[in-house]
């Protein structure tokens, strides 16, 4: 797909860049050998608009696939205010509804848009490809330094600043390992230069330096803010990875992430406040069994959130839009 270089990182330069790429994908989508459906990723407005467009010219079912909770989170973060529905919500429902085959990442969000009525709705979750994935030994029994790391996103939706707190509230044998980048970073590492917090950052890693910092915790955190509705039915993506990886998950979540956490066995949850953060740490660096958290978090991977699987389900739903069974044949079988 064409698109810009050099624009930046702000909203509008990334808003420019999709609606440079959906119209430049018109003349593509036009040409060629007539294709069996147009799929659509949000939340790019623009390339939903355009595929929606696409599917009726070219006469072929339509899929949308909805990265993230839109347009619900558009009004969370305050996108879009107002009582009034927005441009942005109103495009994005158009599309949903008008969509043969809607795919959510979440059976919440899924559930959230059958009671809009939208009826066909399917849920292929984030996952990963378990045989690429190794299976860590737990931290050992004895250690002087809590080590927590959190690899990720540092932005709004994360709320990392009560990570910081909390380290700062343990001090001495304690340390916390950030690792990513965000609009939100340049204000975290003011925050724990304030505080005088236990806190190293580092930039985004990629391949074994990952699986590195991920031996050296003791837990891995998964974090989204507690005050935005559409995150309870949100998963972060790197929920799956820590399950699967078998290291003990510091979940601060809420909604589907929590349950599936809860279901998995694979750590604890806690409230979204640096106190309950670093009380549960105290906790852990004092009995540190609860640090060894089994397979039962790469089991529910392998049962949940494997590529391989994920694969064949959306695959089986996809033809089955392309290729709907004969109505005779389905009262014969």
């Amino acid at each position: 797909m064409p698109y810009l270089r050099h624009l930046g990182t702000s909203p509008l330069a990334r808003f420019v860049d999709q609606l440079f790429s959906a119209v430049m994908s018109v003349p593509i989508g036009l040409g060629g050998k007539k294709p069996d459906a147009i799929l659509a990723t949000a939340p790019s407005l623009p390339t939903l608009a355009t595929g929606y467009v696409l599917s009726r010219l070219r006469r072929v079912p339509f899929i949308v696939e909805m990265r993230d909770a839109w347009p619900d989170l558009a009004r969370d973060a305050r996108i879009v205010q107002g009582s009034v529905k927005s441009l942005v919500e109103r495009v994005v429902e158009f599309v949903q509804q008008r969509a043969d085959l809607v795919v959510t990442v979440t059976d919440g969000f899924a559930e959230t848009l059958r009671d809009r009525g939208i009826k066909n709705v399917i849920t292929v979750s984030n996952g990963l490809d378990l045989d690429s994935m190794p299976f860590l030994e737990p931290p050992a029994l004895e250690r002087d330094v809590f080590h927590a790391v959190y690899l990720g996103n540092h932005g709004k939706s994360q709320r990392l600043d009560i990570l910081i707190r909390a380290s700062a509230l343990l001090g001495e044998g304690f340390h916390l390992t950030l690792v990513g980048h965000g609009t939100s970073r340049p204000q975290l590492v003011r925050l724990a230069r304030e505080l005088n917090a236990p806190v190293t950052f580092f930039p985004s890693l990629q391949g074994q330096a990952v699986m590195d910092k991920y031996r050296e915790a003791d837990t891995c955190i998964v974090s989204l803010r507690d005050d935005w509705k559409s995150f309870e039915t949100t998963v972060p993506s790197k929920t799956y990875e820590v399950l699967a990886i078998g290291r003990h998950v510091t979940a601060v979540v809420r909604g589907e992430a929590e349950r599936i956490i809860i279901e998995a066995g694979g750590g604890d949850v806690v409230a979204a406040n640096a106190e309950a953060v670093a009380q549960l740490w105290r906790e852990l660096s004092e009995d540190r069994s609860r640090l060894a958290s089994g397979t039962s978090g790469r089991d529910w991977v392998r049962d949940n959130a494997d590529y391989a699987q994920l694969a064949l389900r959306y695959m089986d739903s996809i033809t089955s839009l392309v290729n709907p069974e004969p109505a005779d044949a389905r009262g014969n079988a």
